[in-house]
């Protein structure tokens, strides 16, 4: 019971599904970003209205934009889903 016998590998088996898979994991986390970047902009604009302080909300506003806008860049770097 070594299991090896039973089928060869190749060497790049895997290389193809581990590109688009990290491609599909871009996918969920420009997802997560964005859905946080809706919300930090909603409770920005209503502390605005409010005249509450803004800017704690603004620049983490800010900083999801950035690492979003970061995140969108590298996907397109990698290939195409099919």
């Amino acid at each position: 019971m070594t299991g090896n016998g039973s089928r060869p590998r190749t060497p790049g088996a895997g290389t193809r599904s581990r590109l688009v898979r990290s491609g599909e994991d871009f996918d969920i986390i420009i997802g997560f970003l964005a859905f946080w970047a809706l919300v930090l902009l909603v409770v920005t604009v209503w502390m605005e209205v409010t005249a509450q302080p803004a800017l704690g909300w603004a620049l983490g506003l800010l900083a999801t934009l950035l690492a979003l806008y970061g995140m969108v860049r590298l996907r397109r770097k990698l290939p195409a889903r099919r």
